[in-house]
């Protein structure tokens, strides 16, 4: 069996591949990036590293030959590049024959209101259509996301926050990583939908978490959209980037992150990495 993970050199995807060699043959694992040298370790490994473009569909029908089980990571861009690239990959994988598609989606993809969410419904719908087996991962939101947040806080600063008392169902990037190469090693996954999510609690609890990791009480500041965004782009926020960051805010403010679900427990087969770990390890990086 030949499993093919793209973005393999991102955050996300790099962690995926991690957790595959943690459990399978080097030789079983192939990867599709754009610059290849940047894989050069995990070809030393004996990874079968591949030359894929998902703005050059060409190169992803050629990447994914011979692929029994293929992960197709979201990209990163704005809604119509992404929608553009992640279709590239699904009519790829379908000329290119693979047996099985999964893809890392985003919470309640079909009915959220998430601005991200027409990009992640797009691509679902695609992947439907090509009567492949499928398994969508849809996955809340990592607590990584908020390392600037952090860095603020041990700079001295409160949480700043306009999303009110919003939940989020927070996990760690490792946890989602796992789940994926779970699926993509396991069986009876085919065509199902997995509402990955860590227990949702609001920023006053996340500060509440970062506390007890600190030894001090974090302040919470909450503030209104157009505050916030001031004091991000103060921060150093680029200015295109703030709305972006207010729109989270908005969205997590209107629940839409508020998902309560045991299925990243279940395709992890334990529970979730406390966010207090999580959340310690972030900490001692940033301070080391």
């Amino acid at each position: 069996m030949k499993i093919l993970v793209t973005g393999a050199t991102g955050q996300l995807g790099s962690k995926v591949v991690e957790a595959l060699l943690a459990s399978a043959p080097a030789e079983q694992l192939a990867i599709s990036v754009r610059d290849t040298d940047k894989a050069s370790d995990l070809r030393a490994l004996g990874v079968d590293v591949r030359h894929g473009d998902f703005d050059q569909p060409a190169t992803l029908a050629e990447a994914f030959q011979g692929v029994d089980r293929l992960l197709i990571v979201s990209t990163q861009g704005d809604n119509e590049t992404r929608i553009r690239q992640h279709l590239a990959a699904v009519s790829a994988a379908k000329q290119a024959g693979v047996g099985f598609i999964a893809y890392t989606s985003v919470t309640n993809a079909e009915e959220t209101e998430l601005f991200l969410a027409p990009v992640h419904r797009a691509t679902e719908e695609a992947i439907r259509g090509t009567g492949i087996p499928y398994s969508f991962l849809r996955n809340n939101w990592y607590i990584e996301n908020e390392v600037g947040a952090i860095q603020g806080i041990l700079a001295g600063a409160p949480l700043v926050t306009s999303a009110g008392q919003g939940k989020v169902g927070w996990a760690s990037r490792g946890d989602y990583a796992q789940a994926a190469a779970n699926v993509l090693l396991g069986s009876g996954h085919e065509n199902t939908i997995y509402e990955l999510s860590g227990v949702p609690i609001t920023y006053a609890d996340l500060a509440g978490i970062v506390s007890e990791v600190l030894g001090r009480e974090i302040p919470v500041q909450q503030v209104d959209d157009e505050t916030y965004a001031k004091i991000m782009v103060g921060a150093g926020v680029p200015e295109q980037v703030a709305p972006i960051l207010v729109a989270i805010q908005s969205a997590i403010r209107d629940q839409v992150l508020d998902v309560t679900s045991s299925d990243l427990q279940t395709l992890l087969g334990r529970e979730a990495t406390p966010l207090r770990q999580v959340l310690k390890e972030i900490i001692a990086g940033l301070q080391a």
